[in-house]
Formats: structure tokens, sequence, C-alpha cells
């Protein structure tokens, strides 16, 4: 395919898109009808558009909440469970306070409700359970709402393998993997077009159609845009030159970028994506070192050169690891100049220092327990282990690369100030993390896991423990929740988009859900990530 082939077919693409667009804008603005206004939004969500519908989508949200639907305007808000689950969702991750209480209708009498509600109304018990995972802290009715739609999906799921209903089995069996609120969104957009046009052909909607035929543009456009950062931080990672050096440690350039794409696919975020995905690479390598290679003197000396910044702490260690801290200490000081550089603001570089020497202390922290066998407590564990799960780097790199001329004390002064929200985001990952993989890393005889932890302190099964670790992440995701919703409140500044930040954090949470679902992503290459990577890089979205 020559160059103007490719050129060409993405002018194609651009017409064609913007066509759509326009059109849709058109719809949205139009469509007075609750449902089909609700609807339209989710649809526009979960196909990944809503980037090129912000101003529509909030305007659409906007007249909801100001209309007072629940208590006036609208019959179906608390009478209409489909519906009153959308709209209670939607408006809770966008920022807006909508109480449980319009649920209470439903859920005053669990065995009223099943009455009321059958079982094989699938679309109504999803649609009940994504809604009961925006729940924070002492929302009672929606614990007692995501009982009752996973007990009743539970139920329509045989039911629908019984009856050959492939179509609906699929949808059940996705939404009890987890929840679409636990889901990198990008991730899920090419799963959730592909159902799309099944129902498209199935109840042939003229707006579905319109919809799941942008999606596919704009995936294939994204996939292009993608493409193109991929080779540029390739031939980054060729000329540095590490995996000659390093042969103990994983090449994961590609998982690495991979990660980032969740934290942010949409192209402004070209930036934030190739700075993080150098800092993904360095977390692996570092981790690799501390895990695999040295002894613990050198491991101490390594973490004093990363603390002091200082090239002579060095000079006692093995070759590589002198090559990694080279490695480590011009990339960052180059990240560094480059945020100043782009985003207008000064003295980045102490900060992210500060967060390598703090990653390296609770690594060396870890080595030094492995080395005594020692198995802390849970809350040691995790105080330590929140650290080193990376959160708080990823946190601090994703702030500075979206925030634009502000002084960089006001910058650091906001993540001191919302420091439980990176504690509880680094909370899942390192959850997420021992989740995934504590069986192989147990097998290995690798350091303690939360998992190991619990077991040892409270003289309980290894299955017990997993189970109390999952309530933990569910906990969390609920303390998480408020914050975001607390967050949401303040307004965007010409230095800060609060919701920019807010989806980046959640989508940090959510790649660690991805990483770990099926085992560790970065370390067995599993054949689930491979399949992955090439649906969303390599693989375009075909029309049927």
């Amino acid at each position: 395919m020559t160059r103007d082939h490719i050129l060409s077919q993405r002018e194609e693409y651009n017409e064609q898109a913007e066509k759509l667009i326009h059109n849709m804008k058109d719809i949205i603005v139009e469509t007075e009808d609750l449902k089909t206004v609700l609807e339209l939004i989710n649809s526009i969500r979960k196909l990944g558009l809503t980037l090129h519908f912000e101003k529509e989508v909030k305007g659409a949200l906007g007249r909801i909440s100001c209309s007072n639907f629940y208590n006036n305007k609208s019959p179906v808000i608390g009478k209409d469970l489909y519906l009153t689950s959308i709209y209670f969702r939607l408006l809770r991750q966008h920022g807006y306070q909508v109480s449980q209480d319009i649920f209470r209708s439903f859920n005053m009498d669990k065995n009223v409700v099943r009455q009321k509600i059958a079982p094989a109304d699938t679309k109504v018990m999803l649609e009940l359970l994504e809604a009961s995972y925006l729940a924070i802290e002492g929302e009672d009715i929606l614990d007692e709402a995501k009982a009752f739609a996973e007990e009743n999906l539970k139920i329509t799921a045989i039911s629908s393998n019984l009856d050959n209903n492939k179509y609906v089995s699929k949808l059940v069996a996705h939404a009890l993997e987890l929840p679409s609120h636990w889901r990198v969104p990008w991730f899920d957009v090419k799963w959730q077009t592909k159902a799309y046009d099944i129902e498209k052909d199935m109840h042939m909607n003229s707006t579905t159609t319109i919809l799941v035929n942008l999606a596919k543009l704009n995936f294939n456009m994204v996939q292009a845009t993608l493409q193109k950062d991929l080779r540029e931080l390739s031939s980054w990672w060729k000329n540095l030159g590490l995996s000659e050096n390093l042969n103990f440690a994983r090449d994961r350039l590609v998982e690495s970028f991979m990660c980032t794409v969740g934290l942010a696919f949409q192209p402004q975020y070209k930036c934030l994506r190739k700075w993080l995905t150098k800092v993904v690479i360095f977390i692996l390598i570092i981790d690799d070192v501390y895990d695999l290679y040295g002894s613990l003197e050198e491991l101490r000396q390594f973490t004093n050169a990363v603390d002091r910044w200082d090239f002579r702490e060095t000079e006692q260690l093995p070759e590589c690891m002198k090559i990694c801290f080279q490695a480590l200490y011009q990339t960052t000081c180059q990240t560094a100049d480059e945020i100043e550089t782009k985003n207008g603001c000064k003295l980045v570089l102490p900060h992210l220092q500060k967060v390598w020497a703090d990653f390296c202390k609770s690594l060396l922290m870890e080595a030094e327990w492995y080395n005594r066998g020692y198995i802390p407590s849970l809350e040691e564990y995790l105080s330590n282990a929140c650290i080193s799960s990376s959160g708080p780097m990823l946190l601090l790199h994703s702030y500075f690369a979206i925030t634009r001329d502000a002084p960089v004390e006001e910058m650091s002064d906001f993540l001191n100030k919302n420091q439980d929200l990176v504690y509880h985001i680094s909370l899942v990952i390192r959850l997420c993390n021992d989740i995934g993989t504590s069986a192989a890393e147990q097998e290995r005889g690798d350091a303690a896991s939360s998992i190991l932890c619990y077991m040892q302190e409270m003289k309980v099964s290894e299955e017990v423990a997993r189970e109390h670790i999952r309530g933990m992440i569910n906990k969390t995701w609920k303390k998480i929740n408020k914050k975001c919703f607390s967050l949401s409140q303040l307004p965007t500044t010409s230095t800060s988009d609060i919701s920019s930040f807010i989806n980046i954090t959640l989508n940090t949470a959510r790649v660690a859900h991805s990483l770990y679902q099926s085992g560790d992503a970065f370390s067995a290459q599993e054949t689930d990530n491979k399949t992955q990577i090439l649906s969303l890089l390599v693989e375009p979205l075909i029309s049927q």
C-alpha cells in the first residue's frame, strides 16, 4: 500500500466521519424525548465517541438535570427501572449529584421487585447492575440493587444458554465478568461496536446505524494515530539499547504503550502517552533489577543513587545497574524538560526525581522483607505496596502532563491535597496485581502479597483471603467514586482540566483490572494480552 493511498484513505475516513458527526449532533440537540436522549448518550459513551460530542452531551445532560425530571416533569424516573438506571449512571459519571433514593421504590422490598421485574428482562438488569457500581460508601439501596441484578443476570445467563440465545448470553457474561465502570473504555469499544452491530441488524434503528458506522471510522482513525505513536517510541527504545544491556529485564515496549492508551487514547494526549510509556518501561526494568538481579547491598546503593540523583553513588555497582541508572537519569531529565517547554512550567525535575526515589525505596523495603523471610501485616504491607504499585508515579506524571501554565508548586499542592485519591487508585492497582499474580509468585517463592499477608495474619485459606481482597477492591472503588464526584464539582480553569484528570485517574485503576484479569500481562505475555494488542493496534474494525 503506497503512502499516497494511505493519505487518500485517511482523507476519505475524515470526510465520512465529519458528515456522520454533523448528522449526529443535530439528532442530539433536536431530540426532546428523555428515553431517546439517555440511550443516545449511553451509546456514544460505549462506542468511544464522547470526544466528538462533548458540547452536545454536556448540554443535553444539563437540560435533563435542570429540568428536575425526577420530581416534576418525568413520571418514568423512579418508576421505570431501565430509564432510572441509565439516568442515574450517566448523571453520576458526568459529575452531577444524584441520590440513590430514586431507586427506593424498587428496592424497598426485594420480593416485590422480583414480582414486578421478570428475571429475563436482561436489558433492565444490565443497566441496573452498571448503575450500582457508581455507588459510594453507605449507599445500601445500591448494594441491594447490585445483588439483585447479579442474581437475575446469572439466572438469565443459564436460561439464554439453554435457549441458544448467544447474543444475550454474551452481553450477560461480559457484564458479570467486569462492570463497565471498571473497564478501560477504549479497550471495550471494539466489543461494544460489534454488539451494537448485531443489535442494529436485529432492530433496524437508523440512529444506531449512524453511530455504529461512525464508531468504526473513529476506531480506525484512532488506531492509525496510535500506530504512528508506537513507531516513534519503537525508534526511541531501539536507540536507547537497554534490551541488549539488561537481558534479565522485561522488554515490554508494546505492553507499556498499551497501558498509556488505556489512560488516554485521544489524539491530544500524544505527549502524555510518550512520557508515560517511558515511565512504565522503567518501572518494569527497575522492578526486575530489585526482584531478579541486584544483591541487597547493591540495591541499597542503587536506591541511594536515585535518592541523591548522583552518578557517583553508582561507582561500586555492576555495569548493567550503572547503565540502568544512567538511562533513567537521562530519560527523566528529558521528560522534565519537555513538560516544562510544552506546558509552560518550571522546576518539574525535582518532583519527578522524588517519585522515582520513593518508588525505589518501596522496592528496597520489599527486598529487605524477602531477604529476612519477613511477612508483614496487611496494613504494613499495603502502606509500602501502594507506592511500589507505581500509582503515585503515574498520577504525578499524568497531572503534570495535562496542566498548563501553572506554577509547579500549585500542581504539587493539588496532588498533596488529594493524596487520598492517589492512595486509593494505587491500592486498586496493587490489589488487582496481587489477585492476578500471587499464585505464580508463591510458586516461585517471591516476596509477600496482600493475599499471603492476610492468610498469615488471619490464619485463613487462600480462597478466603482472595475473597477478602476482592471485597477491599469493591470498597476502594466506592471511595474513589466519592472523591471523583467531589473533585468534579471544582471548576475547570485555564490551567487545569479537572474532568480530564478524573478520567485519566479512573483509567489508571481500570488498566490494572485489564492487565491482571487473566494473570500478569507484563510477565507472561499471556495469549489474551497478545490478542488485545492485535485487536487494538493492528486489526481495524471492518464494516460488515
